[in-house]
């Protein structure tokens, strides 16, 4: 009796302390011990006829005095007490523990024999290990021998029926089995890691031939197959479902767990080469803090039907499941926000400079070169002021999608800021963007943004490229090279409109006499491109043009 009540008094111990997967600190130790005296207090109107609560209070106490509650010694330690604590430290050795997996039976043998006379009567652990074969004979004999957690738990449901000790010791094992769970959920580095380990999980808990996992989308409006373990998983994986179609949809639309509907209902609008494959399906919704992410979806074509017990732990261990899935969408969400810009969907300029380094990093591996690409929006404020901000922001997110279309799949393309955008060339020279800038130029003057029925907004670009490490060592560095190079062919084509208002067909040093500082505004001031073969100097700062003379 004092064995099936000895921890009782840890009724009064937090269970923040008893399931920690992990070691004790010293406060908490100093809290679990309260637990033999509180015990003893629970029992002690009952009225037992032998000594039941001496065994409770103090199994705990060390043969050499340093043990709890009273720090007794030797013999002074009841008989059952002595006895009591050995038996209970080999079999919590045994047993799997939230912080530590079961200890093999040597070990256990080991750990009491260097503990015999110090913290156990060394009599009785000499007569116990004599004895300790005879004694796992008759637990196995009972059916309570020390097999895994996992096995046990999958054995309890699919046989439920069972004698009561077994039930008890089941229960609790199912307890440390699902803290393990939640310790491994939330180690998982990564969703894919997460959700195959939850399927996993499932698998060696509830009986299944496929498992589905669907996460809603951001629309809320459908679901898309994230994961999917067993049989016909290549095909089910790019599996895309509307909320309330099909089993698992109606799950999703009503959030309630279906139970042995008709797998075809899953395959009836798609996957009409799945119909009548299976024999039993079960659906439940995947919920953390009161709100829907997804569900998952179990079909068998083994079972007949699932029962009440196998939804009770697919439960559970889905009730845990979705509540890391939750953190981590919500992790990769934040992380996403705090990279993206908000108004184009584009990297914005932190993971701009993240990737500038790893850039940075492959080159000087590889001996290669990259090139930051600089590009400025032209007429960008004429957009703004003519038709509102409104329409300058769809314009930003539209020619950010434009650029994107005339770069390679790994490139790199952010939004620096205002109507700035930077691009990343890896692996390229400076003569190797040359084309690149002028199919740029042209897709983005190309396109023109639709405003109301008769109505249109467009704007140009200039670019600026700056190759590393030749034009800088650092991101500053490059991004000023870049910068510069692009202001002067912008105002190179500034000039270049200019001098045509003026006379279109005249010669050009005509049209060079007639520009005077008074008819050319300050972004007129420019320097020519190299091509142009002239520079006219205005001042130290800016230059016009020039002819040059050979």
């Amino acid at each position: 009796t004092g064995a099936l009540l000895h921890d009782i008094g840890k009724l009064a111990v937090p269970d923040h302390i008893l399931s920690k997967p992990g070691p004790l600190s010293a406060a908490e130790i100093e809290k679990t011990k309260i637990h033999s005296s509180v015990g003893a207090s629970i029992l002690e109107n009952v009225g037992f006829q032998y000594p039941v609560l001496p065994t409770i209070k103090y199994h705990h106490e060390f043969w050499d005095g340093a043990g709890y509650p009273d720090g007794l010694i030797g013999e002074n330690i009841p008989l059952t007490a002595r006895i009591l604590a050995i038996a209970d430290t080999y079999d919590t050795l045994r047993s799997p523990r939230p912080f530590r997996a079961a200890v093999p039976r040597d070990k256990a043998r080991e750990h009491l024999l260097n503990r015999s006379g110090s913290q156990f009567d060394p009599n009785l652990v000499s007569v116990f290990l004599k004895k300790l074969s005879a004694f796992e004979a008759v637990v196995d004999a009972n059916g309570l021998s020390y097999a895994s957690t996992e096995a046990d738990l999958h054995t309890s449901v699919r046989n439920p029926a069972r004698n009561y000790v077994e039930q008890i010791k089941l229960a609790n094992k199912e307890v440390f089995t699902l803290f393990e769970l939640a310790r491994e959920f939330g180690s998982s580095e990564n969703l894919k890691e997460l959700l195959t380990l939850f399927t996993l999980k499932i698998k060696e808990l509830v009986p299944f031939d496929t498992c589905s996992v669907y996460l809603l989308d951001s629309s809320k409006r459908f679901a898309n197959a994230i994961h999917v373990e067993g049989e016909n998983s290549e095909l089910l994986e790019s599996r895309r479902i509307r909320v309330g179609e099909g089993a698992t949809g109606m799950v999703l639309k009503k959030q309630q767990t279906l139970k042995n509907v008709n797998p075809d209902l899953d395959f009836s609008l798609s996957h009409l080469e799945l119909i009548q494959q299976y024999s039993t399906m079960a659906s439940l919704p995947l919920v953390s803090d009161g709100e829907l992410i997804g569900a998952v979806s179990i079909y068998s074509h083994e079972l007949s039907s699932y029962g009440d017990e196998h939804l009770r732990v697919l439960e559970t261990v889905s009730l845990i499941a979705a509540e890391s899935i939750s953190k981590y969408q919500q992790h990769a969400e934040a992380k996403a926000h705090a990279l993206t810009d908000p108004m184009t969907g584009l990297p914005n300029a932190r993971s701009l400079q993240m990737q500038f380094d790893k850039e940075v990093g492959r080159a000087s591996r590889s001996g290669t070169s990259f090139q930051v690409l600089v590009l400025d929006l032209d007429r960008f404020k004429a957009v703004n002021d003519t038709f509102g901000h409104k329409v300058g922001d769809t314009m930003l997110t539209e020619i950010g999608k434009v650029i994107l279309g005339q770069l390679r799949d790994y490139d790199f393309l952010s939004r620096y800021g205002g109507d700035e955008f930077v691009a990343l060339i890896p692996e390229a020279a400076l003569e190797d963007v040359a084309d690149l800038c002028g199919r740029i130029e042209k897709a983005v003057s190309d396109f023109h943004l639709p405003v109301d029925d008769d109505k249109f907004a467009s704007v140009g670009v200039s670019l600026g490229a700056a190759g590393y490490p030749e034009s800088g060592q650092t991101f500053d560095e490059m991004i000023v090279a870049a910068d510069k190079a692009m202001y002067i062919r912008k105002s190179a084509r500034k000039l270049n409109q200019a001098i045509s208002r003026r006379s279109p067909t005249a010669p050009l040093s005509e049209m060079l006499g007639q520009i005077s500082l008074d008819s050319v505004s300050g972004e007129d001031l420019v320097e020519m491109p190299s091509n142009e073969g002239f520079i006219v100097e205005l001042d130290d700062s800016h230059i016009i043009a020039s002819a040059a003379i050979n």
